[in-house]
């Protein structure tokens, strides 16, 4: 049915969908090569290992009793209204954040405090919407206003209260753990009845950004476990430029591996499970 930067949906009847995670990784909206081993089955792991952390929260997960060629890296799932909006939650002055701040003293029309620095932790999580652009297009971040003007405020408050809930769940979960997230995206669909349910990846290094605790250091040290490395090897590293429109060189065998092991370290960390 649908084939994005990193998920393949394939219809089963009326009201399923299989949704398949593959190794594909993208970066500033464009699908990079080679792929990364074993990214797609880490992602469907992880997500279904939150998935079972949050229990409190509906999702769209059916099965994990897929075909054998995508075992381990697919789930079978409920067919939704998708909300076209990503849902944005940060604890953290990173990222698009960040740069919006140094402009604005904002974030998606919220005022914060003067003198912070990239990766300030901020007074308190907040919401911060972005449209949910097609591939090859950018997202865009927006404000409150502009969502409930596509959404509605009912669904807008909806989600809103919702990506907060599940941020502050999540969050205290990995800051236990030695990990801070920093932000994280989600993706809400609404069943025939109105039920608005999380559906998608849920809290992965694709959608989230994870930073080791031990040596965050507001405006001097990040390291985080998630494409951020990447994504800096492609601006620092290359002479790619990224607003020509020509796609990125192919990433170096040391990249691959370097980019999948702080994948896996993600996983460890957050589970406590060994990947293989």
């Amino acid at each position: 049915m649908h084939a994005g930067k990193v998920r393949e949906l394939y219809a089963i009847g009326d009201d399923r969908l299989l949704m398949v995670a593959t190794d594909k990784i993208s970066a500033f909206d464009f699908v990079l090569t080679p792929p990364i081993p074993d990214k797609g089955e880490i992602l469907t792991r992880m997500s279904l290992w939150w998935f079972d952390q949050l229990r409190d929260v509906e999702n769209h997960v059916v099965s994990t009793d897929v075909p054998e060629a995508v075992a381990g890296r697919a789930v079978i799932c409920e067919k939704l209204e998708m909300i076209e909006i990503e849902c944005v939650a940060r604890g953290y002055l990173m990222g698009s954040g960040w740069a919006e701040y140094e402009r604005t003293r904002t974030v998606c029309g919220i005022e914060l405090p003067i003198g912070m620095q990239n990766g300030s932790r901020l007074p308190e999580p907040i919401f911060t919407p972005a449209t949910k652009a097609p591939i090859g297009e950018h997202d865009e971040n927006i404000d409150f206003d502009e969502t409930v003007r596509r959404v509605g405020r009912d669904t807008a408050e909806q989600i809103r209260d919702l990506t907060l809930k599940i941020y502050r769940q999540a969050e205290s979960y990995a800051s236990e753990r030695g990990i801070i997230l920093a932000d994280t995206k989600f993706e809400f669909g609404r069943r025939a009845d109105g039920t608005i349910v999380l559906a998608d990846e849920v809290l992965t290094p694709d959608s989230s950004r994870f930073v080791d605790a031990e040596t965050w250091q507001p405006g001097v040290r990040i390291d985080s476990y998630d494409k951020q490395f990447l994504r800096n090897w492609l601006t620092d590293e290359t002479d790619w430029d990224r607003a020509s429109n020509v796609a990125p060189p192919p990433l170096p065998e040391e990249i691959v591996a370097a980019t999948r092991q702080r994948y896996v370290e993600a996983y460890e960390a957050l589970t406590q499970q060994r990947f293989r």
